[in-house]
């Protein structure tokens, strides 16, 4: 019997106020529907062939950010109708991204997270911030950059395997709930 493979989490390695990211972007329309600011975290353990986002696979690079000061700067975005939280891969930090969700959905502002692992892998976690994560936020788009299904007619995808999950429908109809537009 092969033995469930757990994320890896480096949020240990890090003051409980900080984050590992990679960059901020404070206005984007290409990463999630509407006017948003986006979150791209530092490390991801997937590795996948032409990344979109090489530069943010290293455990080790990016920098380190106070949580305060993300979520101040995205106070200040009044004209954001959400946030994107992307990476590297988020769900390796997810005390620190679950945070952000919480501060971001107390503004009511909507929340985008992009993962290389497929939503069925984040829920077999069992991990308290996961769960509340996917609890908590609007959309995830999941599943790995895959380059043989590579598709640039997708809505802020790069390969036709990701998906598009209404999270909010998929907790209250507990079954997946897929979109294709917003």
């Amino acid at each position: 019997m092969q033995k469930e493979k757990k994320l890896m989490n480096v949020s240990n390695i890090l003051n409980n106020n900080e984050i590992r990211l990679s960059g901020i972007i404070e206005e984007s329309i290409v990463d999630g529907p509407g006017y948003r600011f986006v979150i791209f975290t530092q490390g991801c353990p997937k590795r996948c062939f032409m990344c979109h986002n090489e530069e943010t696979q290293s455990l080790t690079g990016g920098y380190i950010e106070k949580l305060e000061n993300i979520v101040n700067m995205f106070k200040k975005e009044s004209l954001i109708e959400g946030i994107t939280i992307s990476g590297g891969e988020p769900f390796i930090q997810p005390d620190k991204v679950l945070y952000l969700v919480k501060e971001a959905k107390k503004l009511n502002l909507n929340v985008l997270l992009y993962s290389g692992f497929y939503y069925e892998e984040l829920v077999k976690q069992n991990n308290k911030y996961i769960n509340e994560i996917l609890n908590t936020a609007d959309y995830l788009i999941d599943g790995p950059f895959e380059y043989k299904l590579k598709n640039l007619n997708l809505l802020f995808r790069g390969s036709s395997n990701q998906r598009i999950i209404n999270l909010k429908e998929t907790n209250k109809e507990n079954k997946l709930i897929f979109i294709n537009e917003f």
